[in-house]
């Protein structure tokens, strides 16, 4: 296993707490999927056994059930989706996996992927899941997936949730009135969690985390906060115990400006031109004055040098996927490719680190797979790793007043880990971020050792809050 990957499962095992145990579950169970060898080694759910007939009242917790007279068998079939919001139109659908250590004991970690249009299958693939595609020369047929040694199922019972609607296979059943926006996915996700535990409820005394990657900093403590203030109003309890950050977009313009002091301590960038930027740009490299000239044409040489630079991770070699004419810039600086075709595998080979990208939507597309998944034929034309299409309202503009909440600060357990080699969101940002918290400091800045060698380095501050910076990580 490597550094990185054996760093991720440490993370993880920060989140540790004993709790009581349940008792029951009725849920769809994938055994064997397309492209894998044999059955799978975990237990994997997406979705309840759920008919039409049912309904939830989420205040009291109540289920009901309908006359049968009138049923339909086809009714009573393995459901792959939540659905919530008015009339339930929003299908959420998501990945659900037993811990492989104790499912009875271990805390239930519900993780969202950032975007905020990407599908959770990428945190379950390609980040802290117990699957990946093997990287090889595609040959038209479907990808395989491997298993993996790192992958925080092993001491987690976790939930990969496609939130918002439009993302993976969660979709929605009419044309909706308003785009999804971050507050509406707070609201939604803290639904789906009420629905989801009463259909698992030998789960609800696990200690319960919220965790998520890069955009989902933004959405993440609003959930936190749905969760808490729910459970001070005396909806049905949920036991949250904290939340878990990745290299989480905090406010975007604070974030972006530290990413010329970021590309200036790694050496991408001269001291000359730094300190230029400095003086002429004040700090601020994001809404510059059209009238500060000087300023702008420091940041457009600065953009020369890192245009080819990966900004997820800049130890990585940057490759494309698509032809330069395919390619755009998003507004928030991301490289992205708009929509992948079964063509694009020919411009670039599998030790690019975004071929798997590739391979994941070939293999996503295909109707065994879907069928194995229980996705409702028809709901989603195509899978996207990330929608960039989705129309989508960025109301949170900033997310540290939720960490200031009352009912967050002081109350739950906050881990927020970095790799210093992101330079989409980097450390620079998020440390300051938490500087202004003001939090006491409980154990100062230093080394955390694995195998008696530096793998990072992690502070405790008051309100339980740790922060751990990665080496060599993305």
């Amino acid at each position: 296993m490597s550094t990185a990957w054996r760093l991720k499962l440490l993370l993880l095992l920060q989140l540790l707490l004993l709790t009581q145990h349940g008792v029951t579950s009725s849920a769809s169970v994938v055994s064997y999927l397309p492209g894998f060898e044999g059955p799978i080694p975990f237990h994997l759910e997406t979705g309840s056994v759920l008919s039409s007939s049912v309904f939830f009242n989420i205040h009291d917790y109540v289920l009901q059930l309908n006359e049968f007279e009138s049923l339909n068998l086809s009714l009573f079939l393995m459901k792959s989706y939540i659905g919530v919001g008015e009339e339930e139109k929003t299908q959420l659908f998501y990945y659900f996996i037993k811990s492989e250590n104790n499912p009875e004991e271990d805390p239930l970690l519900i993780w969202l992927t950032g975007g905020p249009f990407c599908t959770a299958f990428a945190a379950l693939a390609f980040q802290i899941g117990p699957l990946t595609f093997k990287t090889e020369d595609y040959n038209g047929g479907l990808p395989s997936l491997v298993s993996t040694s790192y992958s925080w199922t092993k001491v987690a019972n976790i939930i990969f949730l496609d939130q918002p609607v439009g993302t993976g296979f969660s979709y929605s059943k009419t044309p909706l009135a308003d785009p999804p926006s971050d507050t509406g996915e707070a609201k939604q996700t803290y639904e789906f969690l009420q629905k989801w535990l009463l259909e698992h409820p030998e789960l609800v005394s696990n200690p319960l985390y919220v965790g998520g990657d890069s955009y989902a900093g933004i959405v993440v403590p609003a959930i936190v906060q749905q969760i808490s203030i729910g459970n001070e109003h005396g909806n049905k309890p949920m036991n949250l115990k904290g939340y878990v950050l990745g290299n989480p977009t905090t406010e975007y313009d604070s974030d972006w400006n530290h990413r010329i002091p970021f590309a200036h301590g790694m050496g991408l960038i001269s001291d000359e031109l730094y300190e230029s930027l400095k003086r002429s740009c004040h700090g601020n490299y994001v809404k510059i004055d059209a009238a500060n000239t000087h300023c702008l044409k420091l940041v457009e040489d600065y953009n020369k040098c890192v245009s080819r630079i990966n900004e997820g991770s800049i130890l990585i070699p940057l490759c494309d996927l698509a032809p330069p004419t395919q390619l755009s810039i998003e507004n928030d600086g991301r490289r992205s490719l708009k929509r992948l075709g079964h063509s694009d595998l020919s411009f670039t080979t599998p030790d690019c680190y975004m071929y798997r990208y590739v391979l994941a939507t070939h293999w996503a597309n295909d109707e065994d797979v879907r069928k194995a998944l229980h996705v409702l034929k028809g709901s989603i034309r195509n899978w996207v790793r990330c929608n960039w299409d989705l129309a989508y309202e960025k109301d949170i503009k900033n997310s540290v007043p939720y960490h200031l909440s009352n009912s967050i600060k002081g109350v739950y357990r906050t881990l927020v880990f970095s790799g210093d080699h992101d330079m989409m969101v980097p450390f620079l940002g998020t440390q300051a971020w938490i500087r202004s918290l003001n939090y006491s400091i409980i154990d100062e800045w230093r080394p955390w050792f694995d195998n008696n060698q530096v793998v990072g380095y992690t502070r405790t501050e008051e309100g339980t809050l740790q922060s751990i910076n990665q080496r060599r990580a993305p």
